[in-house]
Parts: structure tokens; sequence; C-alpha cells
């Protein structure tokens, strides 16, 4: 169920007396969307003067962008609509879901494109997951950031990577490799994914841990969202950290652990062969003893004696955190 809420930015409204062009560019959506909008839910123009064609009053507008936002965050078109007609005068809507982890898990999200855009394969994803495909597809950087900050803040790190995250960005990085398009969509999702995770780290209490975490990735890794994740969840631990980035050579990693003195370095190879276990063994041993944990698919060969591998977010989380706190 979708329940509109009132939301005081009015200074977003714009004038009356719109026409379908103007308010298509205004919400970023096709004007064949909002014929059918109107044609289907009712969402049309309810100016009028003698003469002249139906134009959008504020209103209607605000009614519209409620619509809009509903759908990119999840809800079925119908759904939208009939919490975007209950909005009353030129209140502008949000969207509050009940439920569970995820307020669509156990259902199907009905749908259709938002704008004309393209959609990806999410077969059995829950509502905020569909509604973050939608968002990161029409490049909607501030819905995204939206369904993102909301699932963080209600469930925390490990669920909203688990549930939310990977499966959307599982999806946009095969529809980019099937078909070459959506490297844009990538990289923006990325780009507010991190954002928020950095967000969550700055709001949590000073870590408690007196040695620091070192994350990094394998000298040819490039994919370092996963670390920013793990950062993240450490910090709910009060685990503090520090992300070396993508592509860090064994000499630098080194350097890094001898300077700093860590508890713990985690390591993320996600690209088959991009981690080659023999950097690891450049890994100098400090005293205390730091713990060598190693995570992702793209490690080529057996790993060191002394180094654990994790097979998820959670279980990254546990591990560094018993080490970081022993």
């Amino acid at each position: 169920m979708v329940t509109p809420v009132a939301d005081d930015a009015h200074a977003d409204n714009p004038p009356v007396a719109l026409t379908v062009a103007a308010v298509a560019r205004q919400l970023g959506i096709a004007p064949a969307t909002l014929r059918t909008w109107d044609r289907r839910y009712g969402l049309g123009p309810s100016g009028h003067a003698a003469g002249s064609h139906r134009r959008y009053s504020a209103a209607d507008v605000a009614r519209l962008n409620t619509m809009r936002r509903l759908t990119l965050q999840g809800a079925s078109p119908a759904e939208a609509a009939r919490a975007a007609l209950a909005v009353s005068g030129s209140g502008v809507g949000d969207v509050a879901q009940g439920g569970g982890r995820d307020a669509g898990a156990t259902g199907h999200v009905g749908g259709g494109r938002v704008g004309g855009g393209r959609v990806v394969s999410l077969p059995g994803a829950g509502a905020a997951a569909r509604g973050l495909s939608r968002a990161a597809m029409a490049l909607d950087t501030r819905a995204a950031s939206a369904i993102v900050d909301e699932h963080l803040e209600r469930f925390g790190v490990v669920p909203t990577w688990d549930d939310l995250l990977v499966p959307v960005l599982v999806a946009v990085g095969a529809r980019w490799a099937q078909t070459g398009a959506g490297v844009d969509v990538e990289h923006a999702l990325s780009e507010v994914v991190m954002g928020s995770l950095r967000a969550v780290i700055a709001r949590q209490a000073a870590p408690v841990a007196v040695r620091p975490v070192l994350l990094a990735c394998a000298p040819e890794e490039q994919h370092s969202l996963p670390l920013h994740a793990l950062a993240t969840g450490l910090s709910e631990r009060r685990v503090g950290s520090r992300i070396l980035g993508a592509r860090v050579p064994s000499d630098a990693l080194a350097a890094a652990v001898r300077r700093t003195g860590p508890s713990a370095v985690f390591v993320w190879s996600q690209v088959p062969d991009s981690g080659d276990p023999t950097a690891l063994s450049t890994i100098p041993v400090t005293r205390p003893a730091l713990r060598l944990v190693v995570g992702g698919p793209g490690w080529g060969g057996p790993l060191p004696g002394h180094a654990t591998a994790t097979g998820s977010l959670a279980e990254a989380v546990e591990v560094v955190t018993r080490a970081a706190t022993a």
C-alpha cells in the first residue's frame, strides 16, 4: 500500500498553465507518458481557456510529480496514480511503505517504463530494488539517493547491500556487458551508493578500536565499491577503517601496513584473476600480528595459509570486527 505524505517543498512547483511539452521537460518524462497517464489514470490537465488546448495547473503538476516519484520508488503505475490523486491541492506526495524489510519482497510490482526509459531484468526483486533500477536507468540520482538512504536507515548496511544494491548493480552491469550500453548508468549509480555509504559513516560515533583496519583492492582490481560497503558495515560496529581504493600495488599496501600497524587488512578481488595470491605474501609481519582477510571471486589460485577468505559482506564484517576488537 502506498500512502501519500505531504511535502513542504512547494517552491519547486512550476507556474500554472503549462503545456504538455513544458510539463514533460519539467518532470523529465516523455509527452507520450503524460498522455498515457491522462488517458488511463485521469492525471490530465485541468485548466482550459477558450480557443486553446488544456493546460496543466500547479496542482496538476504536483500530482504528476507524485506519480513519477512513486513509480521510480517501485510502486505500480495504478497504485502510484491512486496515491497521486489522493493528494489534494498543490501538495507534493512522497512514498511511505509499510511491511517488512522490503514492502515488495513478497509480491510483484507492476510496471512499465517511466518516461519511456529502458529497464533492467530483476526477476524476483522487491519494490525497492525495482524502484532503484528505474531511477538509475533514468539517471535520476536524487531519487536513487533517496531510495538508498531510506533503506540504509531502516535496515542497515548488510541487508541494504544484499537485498537492494547487489541485485541492481549486477543487473545494470549485466546489461552493459550484453549490450555495450549503460556505463553511464553504472557510474552514476556507483556514485550514488558511495555517497550514501559515506553519509552513514559520517553519522556514526567515534570508533572504539584503537588500531585501524586497512581496506584495499588487489593490484589489478578496479571495483572498489565493496570496500565502501565493508567500511560502512564496520562503522556500524564502531570499527574504524581506512580505504586505500582500487588497484593498490603490493609495495604500496606493504608500506601502508608498516605505517599504520593495522589490526586487519582486507583485500578485495572481483574480476576473475584480478587477484594474484602471491601479492599477499608481500604484506609484512607485524607485532601484534594483523589478520589478513580477503573477499571476492577474483582470486586466481590458492591463498596463503594465514589468509581468511570471506564469502559475503556479513561474514567480512564479522571477521574483521573480531580482529579489530580482540
